[in-house]
């Protein structure tokens, strides 16, 4: 961190945010490139009645290790937090192939978890490391958008793979994205002035270091709009298959890429006019854009519903970041970031378990699947709408 400079004259785009960004890129496109091939390939395992599990696992993993991803950023380092994440993926990678297995599978679907478990969570807290508050929204509007990038050419690029050259090559070319994001960030400079040798003591968890409870309004909101994402993993796979879609990375990639223009925009309009209301816009088109997608029928409105959930998330996404982050205090900002994200992991897996479990592999069930959820996530909007009033009145009264 530059200590030639005050904290809020800091620059943004600085040459270690360029690193951070672009790491990320690598890291997200790493473990997003399976994701579209992976119900098909567990159908071929015999698992098709476990479709709800391949995100589920996943994510159980991430939430599970989230308190000691907290912990070990705020106490360890944020470096090397974020180097186990991309190791992680580098391993699953190779072992997909080997493990071929339903059991196996869903071993390693188990252990691919922790990858987002620890680096999601250590980066975050560099950002804010190396970001002046006041640009924090604009800071992770940035990060985000090339966090969504990767998640944009991940599913084009693996399922390109996957059809020309075979699903194995498609697991070894995820880690070898994973690879160059470690590269990376072993040439970042660490950012935790008070870092500590790694020591089995940091791996004790207490329940004061699970849960930061100053976030806990943005926990759940992550929760609520967060199943979305859960029911889309697990659902527009087979859904893009009914519709003759070839490339089932098509809808990932559309979603992603209208995310990208909004996030930068969305995130200095929450530095400027505050989070909630950002917030209560994302969570409305997010909404409004899952229960469209219920409707579709044709590869164009499947499409537009994409880029309409895209824009949604690309909205939300940096605000509720940034709340996260102005809710906490810096010596915790380590187990805030993971409170939310295993708020975030939670509502995936509660999706992709809710889906599935309805799902069972009959495609009319489907858009009443979207219905449902589009309602769960306007309770997002509603215990805003709650959250705020609540607020202001507290603050009105003192």
């Amino acid at each position: 961190m530059d200590k030639q400079l005050p904290e809020d004259n800091r620059p943004l785009y600085t040459f270690q945010f360029a690193l951070l960004c672009l790491s990320s890129l690598l890291f997200s496109a790493s473990f997003n490139m399976i994701i579209p091939e992976l119900p098909n390939y567990l159908t071929a395992l015999g698992g098709a009645e476990h479709k709800g599990l391949i995100i589920a696992l996943f994510t159980l993993t991430a939430g599970i290790s989230r308190p000691f991803s907290g912990r070990l950023t705020d106490k360890w380092g944020r470096v090397p937090v974020m180097a186990i994440g991309s190791i992680v993926c580098v391993v699953c990678g190779f072992l997909y192939p080997i493990l071929s297995s339903i059991a196996g599978f869903f071993m390693l679907r188990l252990v691919h978890g922790f990858s987002t478990g620890f680096k999601p969570t250590a980066t975050s807290a560099y950002v804010a490391d190396i970001v002046p508050s006041k640009r924090w929204g604009e800071a992770l509007g940035m990060h985000g958008l090339c966090f969504s990038i990767g998640g944009a050419i991940g599913p084009a690029i693996g399922s390109y793979v996957a059809s020309d050259y075979g699903l194995n090559s498609m697991f070894y070319c995820s880690s070898g994205f994973a690879f160059l994001s470690i590269i990376i960030v072993l040439n970042m400079k660490e950012t935790l002035n008070t870092s500590q040798r790694f020591s089995a003591n940091m791996l004790k968890i207490s329940r004061r270091d699970i849960i930061e409870v100053r976030v806990i309004p943005a926990a759940i909101v992550t929760l609520l709009s967060y199943t979305g994402y859960g029911v889309i993993l697990t659902l527009i796979p087979d859904w893009s298959e009914h519709l003759e879609i070839q490339n089932k990375g098509l809808f990932f990639t559309a979603f992603t890429l209208a995310s990208i223009g909004i996030r930068l925009l969305s995130g200095k309009v929450a530095d400027r006019y505050g989070r909630i209301v950002v917030m209560k816009v994302g969570l409305v088109i997010i909404a409004l854009s899952i229960f469209y997608i219920g409707f579709t029928h044709s590869v164009f409105h499947l499409l537009v519903g994409a880029c309409l959930y895209g824009i949604g998330t690309g909205i939300f996404s940096p605000a509720v970041n940034a709340w996260t982050i102005d809710l906490s205090l810096p010596q915790y900002r380590g187990k805030a970031v993971a409170t939310m994200y295993i708020a975030l992991e939670m509502g995936i897996g509660a999706g992709a378990l809710f889906a599935g479990y309805i799902y069972h592999d009959v495609l009319f069930r489907i858009p009443y699947i979207m219905y449902g959820n589009a309602i769960i996530i306007f309770l997002a909007f509603i215990y805003i709408i709650y959250w705020d009033w609540k607020n202001k009145k507290t603050d009105n009264l003192l």
